[in-house]
């Protein structure tokens, strides 16, 4: 009587046996792919504080025309210091929900009508939450011809912050030029946006300059620590088959 009951015993453990190994080689395979993406983050982040580096203080060059903008990439341009004169149409300003080192407010992307006939996004720079109506800040809404210098940056389309942009409500949580460019009726608009240098606007907001262009890069830390967890499994696996 006893001899089934033994057997029966086995054929449970082994089953458990097989489910837990076949769990481990999941989570093996997991925290290999997460090791793996690390890494490809990490050549990401090199090549982008290296493109950075590079490129924030060389002296301004006119900004890219319209016949130009087919090869504007975020390999070839982005980060150029560039350079425009025109004017701004503060009537149609978009407040962009930001998060900086002064804290969380807005940042004020106002079009430009350059002199040569196209039309650029400027983030001008950043206001807090109590200075979002221009009323607060008539000193810096620049009127009439100026200059502007900034920092070409890539277009940041659907939103961010875990929240999709929502044009109609005039919620804004990223840069995205095509979407602001239709909402604000703004025809023949670059594909990019400038980051206003840190030139200050009279009254102080908004405030330029705030790119942020150094750049933490944990990621052979974490890539190494996925692979330790990967090791850690298979060792296990290892344990659990020597066991059976």
């Amino acid at each position: 009587m006893s001899a089934p009951a033994r057997s029966g015993g086995t054929d449970r453990t082994n089953r458990k046996k097989l489910a837990f190994g076949l769990v481990m080689l999941i989570g093996i395979g997991i925290t290999t792919a997460l090791g793996l993406w690390q890494l490809d983050r990490r050549d990401w982040k090199l090549a982008l504080i290296a493109r950075v580096t590079e490129r924030v203080d060389r002296p301004p060059v006119p900004a890219p025309g319209p016949a130009e903008w087919p090869g504007v990439t975020a390999a070839g341009d982005e980060y150029r210091h560039v350079t425009m004169t025109g004017r701004f149409l503060n009537d149609r300003e978009t407040l962009v929900q930001a998060v900086t080192a002064l804290g969380g407010g807005f940042w004020v992307v106002t079009p430009f009508r350059t002199d040569q006939g196209f039309t650029v996004l400027v983030n001008r720079g950043f206001v807090p939450s109590d200075r979002r109506d221009p009323a607060t800040r008539p000193a810096g809404q620049i009127e009439g011809d100026t200059r502007v210098a900034g920092l070409l940056r890539i277009s940041e389309p659907g939103g961010g912050f875990l929240r999709d942009n929502d044009p109609a409500a005039g919620r804004w949580y990223s840069r995205d030029v095509a979407a602001i460019a239709k909402a604000r009726d703004l025809a023949g608009s670059a594909p990019f946006f400038v980051d206003a240098d840190a030139q200050p606007n009279d009254g102080g907001w908004p405030k330029g300059g705030m790119t942020v262009v150094q750049f933490r890069n944990s990621h052979l830390g974490y890539a190494l620590t996925w692979f330790g967890l990967a090791a850690m499994l298979a060792a296990a696996l290892a344990v659990i088959l020597r066991g059976r």
